[in-house]
C-alpha cells in the first residue's frame, strides 16, 4: 500500500515538474525580449527541475542519490534567480534594451538615483 503511495506521489511531482518546465520552454520562444525570457527560464525551470529532484529523492532507495538530489534542488535555489538578475544587468549595460510594451524600466531608475545620490555626496 505505500509502495503505491509512494509512485502516485512521485508520478504527480514527475508530471508537475514536467508542465512547468514545458512553461517555462514555451515562455523562452513566445516572450518578445531578453528579461522576460531569462525571467520565464529562472522562474519556471527552476521550479520545473526542482520538483523533479524531490521526486528522484522520494523515488530512490538509496541515502546517497537522496541527499545529492535534496542537495542539487537547494542549489538550483540559491543559484539561479541570482544568476538570472546578474545576466540581465549585464544585458541591460551591452545595450538590451526593455521591449516597447514594458511599463517601468527600474533599472534605469535605481542607475539615475545612484548617480544622484553620489553627486550630492560630493558636494
Amino acid at each position: 500500500m505505500l509502495e503505491l503511495v509512494v509512485s502516485i506521489v512521485v508520478s504527480a511531482l514527475l508530471v508537475i515538474g514536467g508542465l512547468f518546465s514545458v512553461v517555462a520552454a514555451i515562455g523562452l520562444h513566445r516572450f518578445p525580449d531578453v528579461y522576460s525570457r531569462m525571467h520565464s527560464a529562472s522562474k519556471a525551470g527552476t521550479l520545473g527541475s526542482g520538483v523533479i529532484l524531490i521526486a528522484l529523492a522520494i523515488h530512490t532507495d538509496d541515502l546517497g542519490t537522496m541527499t545529492r538530489a535534496i542537495a542539487g534542488f537547494i542549489f538550483l535555489l540559491l543559484t539561479a534567480p541570482i544568476a538570472a538578475h546578474l545576466l540581465s544587468r549585464a544585458a541591460y549595460a551591452a545595450g538590451y534594451r526593455m521591449w516597447e510594451g514594458s511599463v517601468r524600466d527600474e533599472i534605469s531608475d535605481a542607475d539615475t538615483k545612484a548617480l544622484t545620490d553620489k553627486a550630492q555626496a560630493d558636494i
